[in-house]
């Protein structure tokens, strides 16, 4: 059948799909359209070049926003979607609406910043300008629109369309988001569950997550759908961290430790208050490098008594040790001292944001530590660090990797694959199909599998970017798509071109380098043209 408006709802997906990033999910029938999410899209080039492109739909056409979190890969591009025309309500819990706040105003400033950074060297090489995805006074714009909504509580979001929110136990105000539709000569409404992002058990400053059970449909996230984390208690994970710490200090060099600005940072510093308040761990100046954060933490501030361990954030966050820094000339500073410190900056997938330089500052050095806490994109800066890269290439120079590097991801804030399948089985019976989203294909794959042995065949179902499905109360069926993919779906979550012209660069300059003469580094050099005049012939 044609993707046009249908009696029964037509599910799109426009991001998340065989990938973790730029979330957005559209649901549209005769009467409406509405999205839930509109998130930026991280990771390789090719996928950021899609926070440029058209929207695969007309902004002005959307009816309504249901935003499940404040994390940028969910709101990031509501900025966006308003400078081109949508001018409905946005619908979310108070929370993500102080998050959303500063956020998405952050946002705007990153992206303005690195497009004059980016025009500069553009005029140079004779290339043309670009303009920013959109801009504070865009940000600004797109916060009037917000409206909030408080956990179980239903609304009217259009006609024949209610939601309420679940709390998803992911962050600060995150939800899952339970939709009701009315069906044309149908004796009961559709019910379908986002269920946004999942949060673990043990999350330190969030409950467990919630939600209903007996739905049609179960559109889930499976970030973590092919990992079993150990069970570790808070109590545990603060020693593991104490572990790290200790070594960083005993190198005498800095803890870098990149990080969302946004939850991830609050839990680190009110563990590295635990341990230094206590003597496990030495006590050393503790830098917040990222106004984001630093104004993030203020929002977690005054929402205190609405968490877990409140008061202990309180008192965290005024801790002696603790410093946050606001202009670019104190950011800078930090990397002139000597000795142990802890830095934590953003973007905690390293791609953007001040820990670049820190980065920049620190790789090279061999008593430096860098401890990566987080999930990393296939193509982000993170991962490649990660995965063993002996040279990075940052803000177009070249950096030897010479510190230590490890993963510590016990602060995530996604549920591992035995509490995802616990959470599915909490929601059954699904009554039609569960679509698997926000994961990489061994994520995707992992998750299915274990899903397999409690669901009917052929309910599972891993949508590929810009996939649509039109949903029955009997089934869901493939809608054929009435225009390109904007992405190849073998080029979601994959490393592109862009990294590797980067690594030929960085292996041009080791061949050169390694050269023992002059002679020798002028036939590298020959070698290499005779490639590029052959690939021309």
């Amino acid at each position: 059948m044609q993707g046009g408006r249908s009696t029964d709802p037509i599910l799109r997906f426009h991001g998340a799909a065989h990938g973790v990033t730029g979330s957005c999910y559209e649901i549209e029938t005769s009467r409406w359209r509405v999205l839930v999410d509109c998130g930026l899209f991280q990771g390789s080039k090719s996928e950021r070049e899609l926070n440029y492109g058209q929207f695969p739909f007309p902004p002005v056409t959307i009816d309504a926003i249901i935003l499940t979190h404040a994390h940028i890969d969910h709101s990031g591009l509501l900025a966006k979607l308003v400078k081109q025309g949508f001018s409905g309500p946005i619908h979310s819990t108070r929370a993500t609406i102080d998050l959303c706040s500063v956020m998405l105003p952050d946002a705007a400033h990153i992206q303005e910043m690195e497009v004059e950074q980016l025009n500069r060297r553009n005029a140079r090489r004779g290339r043309p300008l670009v303009e920013p995805i959109y801009t504070l006074s865009d940000a600004a714009a797109c916060m009037t629109l917000f409206r909030a909504l408080e956990y179980g509580e239903w609304t009217t979001v259009a006609e024949g369309l209610r939601a309420r929110f679940w709390n998803a136990g992911h962050l600060l105000g995150s939800a899952s988001v339970e939709l009701e539709i009315d069906l044309d000569h149908q004796k009961r409404p559709m019910r379908i569950l986002f269920s946004g992002d999942i949060g673990p058990g043990h999350k330190l400053l969030q409950t467990d997550p919630e939600g209903p059970a007996g739905v049609d449909y179960l559109i889930c996230e499976s970030t973590y759908g092919n990992r079993d984390r150990p069970d570790v208690s808070p109590e545990q994970r603060r020693s593991m961290l104490g572990d790290v710490v200790r070594a960083a200090a005993a190198a005498s060099g800095p803890l870098i430790i990149p990080s969302f600005a946004v939850e991830r940072t609050q839990e680190l510093l009110v563990d590295l208050h635990l341990l230094m308040r206590t003597g496990a761990v030495p006590s050393a100046p503790v830098f917040v490098d990222s106004p984001l954060a630093t104004r993030a933490s203020a929002i977690f501030e005054r929402h205190a008594d609405d968490i877990e361990r409140g008061e202990v954030l309180r008192h965290a966050l005024s801790s002696k040790d603790l410093r946050f820094t606001e202009t670019v000339e104190q950011s800078k500073a930090i990397n002139r001292l000597t000795g142990f410190f802890v830095v934590i900056a953003a973007s905690g997938m390293c791609d953007a944001g001040r820990i670049r330089h820190h980065l920049k500052a620190n790789l090279w050095r061999r008593n430096a530590t860098v401890m990566i806490a987080g999930y990393q994109a296939q193509g982000s800066l993170g991962r490649i660090l990660l995965d063993g890269a002996r040279r990075v290439r940052i803000q177009g120079e070249e950096v030897e990797v010479k510190a230590h590097i490890s993963l510590f991801d016990l602060y995530s804030g996604h549920a591992d694959a035995v509490e995802l399948v616990a959470w599915v089985a909490a929601r059954g019976p699904v009554r039609q199909a569960v679509f698997l989203t926000h994961g990489e294909e061994e994520g995707l794959r992992g998750f299915s599998e274990r899903l397999q042995s409690t669901m009917p065949d052929g309910s599972i179902i891993m949508p590929r970017l810009d996939d649509a499905f039109q949903l029955t109360l009997s089934g869901s069926l493939p809608v054929e798509l009435n225009q390109p993919r904007r992405l190849r779906p073998e080029s979601v979550a994959r490393l592109d071109w862009h990294d590797d012209l980067s690594n030929l660069l960085l292996d041009i300059n080791e061949a050169v380098g390694g050269a023992a003469d002059e002679r020798g580094r002028a036939a590298v050099i020959r070698r290499i043209r005779r490639a590029l005049e052959c690939n021309d012939a």
